[in-house]
């Protein structure tokens, strides 16, 4: 019933009412060093946890290095100078001043854009970027869980070796205790978030330095001289490297999807005071260390800690892995709504955890489908190094369209001169390209699994939009206009006490569920709504600007409800806030009358017909109106029709 902003763009006149874009949206409570705190424990867990494979998985994963100076120094230069271009200049520096009215991430930017530019001459191609980067996230959700805990896990290996046949077990009890507990809510399990995370980040930096003290040399690999001697040496095999120097950039994407909860600031300043330096001093450390001990290249992290602590090392990695498995979680239930608000999925059952906590949500559907395809990779792959193979193309994709985007915002909206955009977005398009096509090298040795994932994401996301699209015109070309109606139905038909609300997708015409109403029952109501609910291409839709009415005279009137894609839709309550209609609405007075289509794939143009019975599917088994409008279940009539698209 929704309208969406992403596929349907407004025109570039002046709207009739104010459509929320000069809002200030949604305000953020609380100092900085309070958010900075929150920030730590929900945005940084991802990145957080890179030091646990990193620098194991570049000198032994599939592309091995020898453990020598040239190569340890080679390989801790990229990362330093990889974190410093990649997450502090783009995404720390730029890409978070990129906001739609205070929210993050590809879908966010993509309605912004839209919004601000009208779409253009890109529109499509803008569409198309925004939703395969959000069809990339998705296969990014299934492995960071599983390759996090399956290395924290493995450290048990390093204190005591006969743990290793527990290794699976603990970690997919783990997994699948972590999806148990969504539906409960995170608001109590969040508020201790940020200190464990503080604590963790404390212990990395810690651990580094204790290991630098024996080789303060390594400091040297600072000198991005390092990075290209590497590259010199051996150009193929360090092309070959950054496959797995790029998952220690792997949450990156995540500070800017998370930007809504805590604000710009606050996440700058945790990554520039603690995570950054804490990060740094840790992947310095594991390369003084290898430079001492090459044999500790097994597992670096947890060797560096002394024996006697690295029992308790393990555990306060495993909680770090579980709370960077968490904020990916909540980030999967968080983008599917946005999806659901601007028309990219179907309706689905979204609940509310928390009455007092903005974004707490639990999506069902996606949380058993998750805890599904996390325990089949885990049991498939086994070890987190087979799983670092998988690792990477989802990420360094999802960065490569996000730079794309970010072309379009320094150009089109922002109005950078070219001698700043130009050089600025070329460094980050070519370290990107060469992120992502080192890892397409993975593909055969498990990186189809996130490509498989994101193309079944992207053909399900494409199909409901088009398929939306093309049912919402199909429906219109049988429209009656509404003044024909009202002046040739209002006398003739019996007017019954009441209110009757018909659901409508479109704010013109006739509903259908309107004129089948007429057509079997032969009445009408005293008051009769035409409602629309339409989502707008903004976060938050402010109380006073949200209800747009029109008197359509005899009775009738015509009410459009707008909400922002991160705000819930609950109609009784906008209607008990409406006036300029009458008395007030009571619920037991009114009936809601929704229009259920059953849809017959035809060979008109418009989509393939295994595109069509899969979009049928996929409306078959979205979520009722009643239950996503918030409508009183004994209030709703819904009368069906069939529509060939």
């Amino acid at each position: 019933m929704s309208t969406s902003a992403i596929s349907n763009p407004p025109a570039q006149s002046k709207p009739s009412f104010d459509d929320g874009e000069h809002g200030e949206g949604h305000h953020i409570t609380g100092g900085i060093p309070k958010l900075a705190l929150g920030a730590i424990g929900v945005c940084y867990g991802d990145i957080g946890t890179s030091p646990l494979y990193a620098m194991k998985e570049v000198f032994i994963g599939h592309h091995k290095l020898a453990v020598d100076p040239l190569h340890i120094f080679g390989v801790l230069s990229l990362i330093f100078w990889s974190l410093l271009l990649v997450v502090t200049l783009k995404y720390i520096f730029i890409i978070l001043r990129a906001d739609n009215k205070g929210e993050g991430g590809s879908l966010a930017l993509l309605a912004m854009i839209q919004r601000r530019t009208g779409g253009g001459r890109w529109g499509a191609s803008l569409v198309m970027l925004g939703v395969l980067a959000t069809a990339l996230f998705f296969g990014d959700c299934m492995i960071t869980p599983a390759i996090s805990v399956l290395s924290a896990v493995e450290g048990l290996v390093v204190v005591e070796s006969g743990f290793a046949p527990f290794v699976l077990p603990i970690s997919v009890g783990i997994l699948i205790a972590l999806f148990m507990i969504q539906s409960r809510g995170t608001d109590m399990i969040g508020r201790f978030f940020g200190p464990i995370m503080t604590v963790y980040f404390i212990v990395l930096a810690g651990l580094g330095i204790l290991s630098i003290v024996e080789r303060p040399d390594i400091l040297w690999a600072m000198n991005p001289m390092w990075a290209w001697r590497f590259i010199e040496h051996d150009p193929k095999l360090a092309f070959l490297a950054l496959g797995s120097v790029v998952l220690a950039l792997t949450g990156a994407e995540a500070l800017y999807a998370d930007m809504g909860h805590f604000g710009r600031r606050p996440i700058q300043a945790a990554w520039v005071w603690l995570v950054f330096p804490a990060l740094l001093l840790n992947y310095a450390g594991q390369a003084a260390l290898l430079l001492h001990t090459p044999s500790a290249v097994e597992n670096p992290f947890f060797l560096m800690a002394h024996e006697d602590w690295r029992l308790p090392l393990v555990i306060l990695a495993t909680a770090a892995t579980v709370i960077a498995s968490q904020a990916v979680i909540t980030g999967a239930f968080s983008v599917v709504q946005q999806a659901v608000q601007l028309g990219l999925m179907p309706r689905l059952k979204i609940e509310h955890t928390s009455a007092s906590a903005l974004g707490q949500i639990y999506v069902p559907t996606v949380n058993w489908a998750l805890m599904i395809m996390v325990g089949l990779l885990v049991l498939t792959f086994r070890e987190s190094s087979n799983l670092a193979a998988a690792y990477g193309i989802a990420v360094t994709g999802t960065m490569f369209i996000t730079t794309c985007m970010l072309g379009v915002l320094v150009f089109r909206v922002w109005n950078w001169p070219k001698w700043v955009a130009v050089p600025a977005l070329t460094l980050f398009l070519i370290v990107d390209s060469l992120y992502l096509a080192s890892n397409l090298t993975k593909v055969p040795d498990g990186g189809w699994v996130p490509l498989l994932v994101a193309l079944v994401a992207f053909t399900l996301l494409t199909t409901w939009a088009k398929g939306r699209q093309l049912m919402i015109a199909r429906m219109k070309e049988a429209a009656m206009p509404i003044k024909v109606f009202v002046s040739s139905a209002a006398n003739s038909a019996t007017r019954v006490a009441g209110t009757a609300v018909f659901m409508t997708s479109t704010p013109d015409g006739v509903p259908h569920a309107l004129l089948h109403n007429l057509k079997h029952n032969k009445v009408l109501h005293e008051r009769v709504i035409l409602l629309t609910v339409k989502i707008m291409d903004v976060p938050y839709v402010e109380e006073e600007i949200r209800c747009r009415l029109e008197d359509l005279g005899e009775g009738f009137h015509r009410l459009v409800v707008k909400y922002g894609f991160m705000q819930e839709p609950d109609v009784p309550a906008a209607l008990a806030r409406l006036t300029g209609c009458g008395p007030a609405f009571k619920m037991m007075d009114t009936s809601f009358f929704l229009a259920r289509q059953t849809l017959l794939p035809s060979a008109r143009p418009g989509m393939a017909i295994w595109r069509e019975k899969l979009f049928a599917w996929m409306l078959r088994n979205a979520e009722s109106a009643m239950e996503f409008f918030r409508l009183p279940t004994n209030r709703v009539v819904e009368l069906g029709s069939q529509v060939e698209i």
